[in-house]
Order: structure tokens, then sequence, then C-alpha cells
């Protein structure tokens, strides 16, 4: 244990999952909107499904505010204040989201603008607390520990999303409105306290990590003017709206397309969720452990990594395409998780070389740069989702043929994990650390 009074460190492990926690936190409360409450709409208050839809979009349209706080955490003394404040916005938010759901019955017009102002927040609260927590991860993280940093936050996340998952599979059968209420209301709860005792004293006690330049305290249009003109962040940005797009696009078809050309119940084809996660699981674990091996042997730069994952996923995808025609003799469920576990090498090899670069900008501090990337990936979210779902219904209705139509849309999205993988290949993600080093073992 650090006495007391002694000057600060490089953030260890430890402090490194205690900051994973919070991400984890995050992860939980934004899978109640995402998919709790989108279920509930659409199956228990038989809503349209355009409802959800929009409103989930919405709180991605928000999050285009992630550069203005990424750029106000560079300029405090602190960013834990502005995580806590974030998280704090994300559970009031989820909190009035529930009552909004809860309420809308059809007979009712004021839980609609109720639920736009919930989602409002929440789509603040995910970009004020994920930007400040990423750049507070950037800025502490010396560069041999980024890829790894992210291997684990993004782990913990999706452990988060599996275990409110499936403590809510577990509270909320039977289901009632009260049993939402109360679920939804402890994970929120649950969520601001894990944040609230894992960022304790973390920020305090570590020292920053060195930078290439100093930040600049400039207008924030001019910093967005500097990160623009860095050729290097231009180009990841453009990476992560494609990679971000093609990841997206399945997010709203996936479910259908295992009802509509494998006849799976809407039981089995919730349970392909699951698979998928669990292969996303699997993927982080193999780029941020496996890779130590795998680094010492061959040497694997973290550029390969990245292309990879999105040259694996587009095979995933290319066989779900090919899955579109096979009909029901195809190995579905083995398919997803294929595809989860190469978007999960993809994700954390792409987050490890976002920490590295967030840290090289000529003015720029580590904020602003994430959440340019941030509000590109919530483009991409919005967009993509919107698209697949669209695509699929437009091309349906002009084939006439389900399977064919699945078929153009998957393979759309393998196109672009392609040009994902070429355009990473393209740019300098990292000062050639590998995905795996300085993993403990």
């Amino acid at each position: 244990m650090r006495a007391m009074g002694a000057p600060p460190t490089e953030l260890g492990w430890l402090g490194i999952l205690r900051l994973g926690a919070v991400q984890a936190a995050i992860g939980a409360m934004v899978m109640l909107v995402t998919s709790l409450l989108n279920r509930v709409m659409v199956v228990e208050y038989a809503l349209a499904a355009a409802i959800p839809g929009a409103l989930v979009g919405w709180h991605y349209a928000v999050q285009l505010s992630r550069p203005l706080w990424g750029y106000r955490a560079d300029a405090a003394p602190q960013r834990t204040p502005w995580v806590l404040t974030g998280m704090g916005v994300l559970a009031l938010g989820v909190l009035m989201a529930v009552d909004a759901t809860l309420f809308m019955d059809g007979s009712r017009w004021w839980p609609v603008p109720l639920a736009i102002l919930a989602y409002t927040l929440i789509g603040l609260g995910v970009g004020m607390a994920g930007t400040s927590l990423l750049a507070l991860l950037a800025s502490r993280t010396v560069p041999a520990r980024k890829p790894a940093a992210a291997a684990i936050c993004w782990t913990m996340m999706v452990a988060g999303i599996v275990i409110a998952a499936a403590a809510g599979k577990q509270f909320l059968e039977p289901f009632s409105p009260d049993r939402l209420a109360i679920f939804c209301s402890l994970v929120a709860l649950g969520a601001f306290v894990v944040a609230l005792v894992a960022l304790h004293r973390v920020e305090e006690r570590s020292a920053p990590a060195p930078r290439n330049a100093p930040v600049l305290r400039q207008p924030f249009a001019e910093t967005l003017r500097d990160i623009w003109a860095d050729r290097q962040a231009r180009a990841f940005t453009g990476f992560v709206f494609i990679s971000m797009l093609a990841y997206s696009m399945q997010d709203l078809i996936l479910e259908p397309f295992a009802g509509l050309v494998f006849g799976m119940t809407p039981a089995e084809s919730t349970g392909l969720a699951g698979t998928q996660h669990q292969g996303i699981l699997l993927g982080m674990l193999i780029a941020g452990a496996g890779g130590s091996i795998l680094a010492r042997r061959f040497g694997p730069q973290l550029k390969l990594w990245v292309a990879g994952g999105c040259l694996a996923s587009a095979l995933m995808l290319a066989a779900l395409a090919a899955a579109a025609l096979a009909g029901r003799g195809w190995p579905l469920e083995a398919n997803v998780f294929g595809l989860g576990v190469a978007n999960g090498v993809f994700a954390v090899a792409a987050v490890g070389a976002m920490l590295g670069l967030a840290s090289d900008g000529r003015g720029s501090g580590e904020g602003a740069r994430m959440g340019v990337w941030g509000a590109a990936q919530a483009i991409a979210f919005g967009l993509g989702g919107f698209l697949g779902a669209v695509l699929v219904d437009g091309l349906r209705a002009r084939m006439g043929d389900d399977g064919a139509a699945f078929q153009a849309v998957f393979a759309i999205e393998a196109a672009l994990f392609v040009v994902a993988a070429l355009v990473a290949l393209g740019t300098r993600l990292a000062r050639a650390e590998s995905i795996g080093e300085a993993v403990p073992v």
C-alpha cells in the first residue's frame, strides 16, 4: 500500500481493474434501456418496434456531444467528477425511462415526452461518463499497458452486461411492472455505487502517463480543427465509423433472420444474443491475454490484430450470407459464436489503438480525441441498426425472398469489414506495441 503523502505512481493493474468496474457499471445500465425496456415495450405492451428503435437511436444522436464532454474534462483539474456526474445523469435517465415505459399503455400522451427526456439524459450520461473514463484510462496508463488495459475494460463491460441480463432473467420471472421497476432501480443504484467506490482516489494516486506533446488550452472549435488536421486521427475516425457501422448492422436483424429463415422460436432466437456475447468475451480474452504468448514468438503489431479481427468478422458474415440460402441445415449457433469471437478480437484491439492514439495529440487532450472517436462510433451505431433493418425490409419486399434479402445485407456488412481492415492497415495505430505486451502472466 502506498504511504500517505507519497508521490503518485503509474496506474497499476489494480487501478485498471477498478476503471474496468466502472465500464461494467455503464454497460449494465445501458443494457436495461437498449435490450430489456426495448423488449418490454414491444412484447409486454404491444407497442410498435419503431418507438423503442427511435428512442435508442435518439440516445446515440445525443452522444454527438462526446467531443465537448471530453474537451471540458481535459480542462478540469480531475476527470473523476465528470465520470461520476455522467453516471448520476445516466442512472436518473434509466429510472425515468422505466417510469415512462410503465405508463405507455396507449391511452396517455405524456409518457412519450418523458421517454424522450429520459433517453436524452441517458445519451448525455453515457457520453459524459464514458468519454471521461476512457480519457482517464488513456492519460494514466503507460503506453505498454494500453492494449491490455483495453482488453480488461471491454471484457469487464461485456461481463457487466451479461451479469445484469442473467440477474434480470431470474428476478423478472414472473414479469410484473413492480418487479421491473425494482430491478432497474437496484441496477442503477448498484452501478452508481460501484463507480463511486471504484473511482475513489484512483486519479489522485496515479501519475499522468507520458505524452508526445503538451495539451494546449485553446477554444473548443480550434481543438476540433487540431484533431481533424492530424492525418492519423482522421484516418482512425474513418476506421471507427466504418467498422462500427458494419458491427451494428446486424443488431436488429439477427433474431428476425433466425426466425424467418431458420424457423427459430422467440426463445431460441433470443438465445443467439447470449451465444454471440459469449463469443465476444472469448475474443476479448484471446486478444488481451492470448496475444502475450503469440507476441513472444511472432511479435505481431496492434494493427494486425485490428485488421485480423475485421477480416475474421467479414468471413463469419460471409458464412451467414451463405446460411441465408442454405437454411436449416447450417450450424447457425456456431457461426454466430464465431462472429462474436471475431468481433471481440477487433473491438479490443481497436480500443487499445484508440487509447494509444489519444495521447498523441499535438495540442489536443485525450478527452477531446476520445470524444471525436466516440461520436463517430455513436453515429455508426445509430445509423447501422437502422440501415440494416431498412435494407432487409426493402429487399424482402422487392425480391420476395427472405433468404436472398438477408444474404445481401450480410454481404454488405462483410464488405464494410474488409474496407475497415484496409483502412486499419494503412493507419499508424500504435508505436509498434503488440496487443499482448505487458499482460501479466
